[in-house]
């Protein structure tokens, strides 16, 4: 399991073209005129409520499906349907990805409100995040990944835990602290850290020290 964790998935980014607005003012997925961004294969379309043609579904907080679609939109191409020969030869680019080798991994993330919403209430044209904070520092925000695959014929599952490090949280080398010494966990992504990761066979590989539920970093 060690070699994936330097593959945690980041959700995409999408950058949504909506007239601007006074804060409050939400415009949600259900009204239909939040768009995927210039660049992404779907550009100019609507996200749907559900799920899309790669896994996502933004409404609900969560993807399921391959690990190289969570990126494949946002490259501008199509998703991976299992099919090497015929994705690579209509998509040669594609093999020169970092997320390529991870094709064959099923992932599974879920994340919350403060990590991205299903909707825009600040009128800056994108689906909101950390809102109401300068940041994620503090925002409470966080997200899971869930994978999984075959390696050798052999079934693996890995599981880990990210969130928002609190306000006062102080970083020293590459892990997390409480204000009061507490460890939270490995620092990953700059404001983020690792609280829980579990892999098959390995029982709870890490576990913070500070708490390694969710609701221990809300605001």
């Amino acid at each position: 399991m060690k070699k994936l964790a330097k593959g945690l998935a980041l959700l995409s980014l999408l950058v949504i073209i909506l007239p601007a607005m006074a804060w409050g003012e939400c415009v949600t997925l259900k009204q239909g005129v939040i768009k995927y961004s210039v660049g992404h294969y779907l550009a100019g379309q609507p996200i749907p409520v559900g799920y899309d043609i790669y896994g996502y579904n933004y409404q609900a907080h969560m993807f399921n499906g391959s690990y190289a679609n969570v990126y494949l939109g946002g490259d501008g191409l199509p998703p991976y349907d299992g099919n090497d020969a015929a994705y690579l030869a209509a998509n040669p680019k594609a093999a020169s990805k970092w997320y390529w080798p991870y094709r064959n991994t099923n992932l599974v993330m879920k994340w919350n409100d403060a990590w991205l919403s299903n909707k825009d209430c600040d009128g800056d044209g994108k689906l909101d995040r950390y809102a109401g904070f300068p940041s994620y520092v503090g925002s409470g925000a966080w997200e899971t990944n869930h994978m999984s695959g075959t390696d050798g014929g052999k079934h693996w599952t890995y599981f880990v835990k990210i969130v928002a490090v609190p306000a006062d949280a102080v970083r020293n080398g590459g892990i997390w602290y409480t204000a009061d010494g507490a460890m939270i966990g490995p620092a990953i992504w700059g404001a983020f850290a690792i609280i829980q990761e579990v892999a098959s066979g390995e029982g709870a590989t890490f576990v913070s020290p500070a708490s390694p539920g969710f609701g221990h970093y809300q605001p």
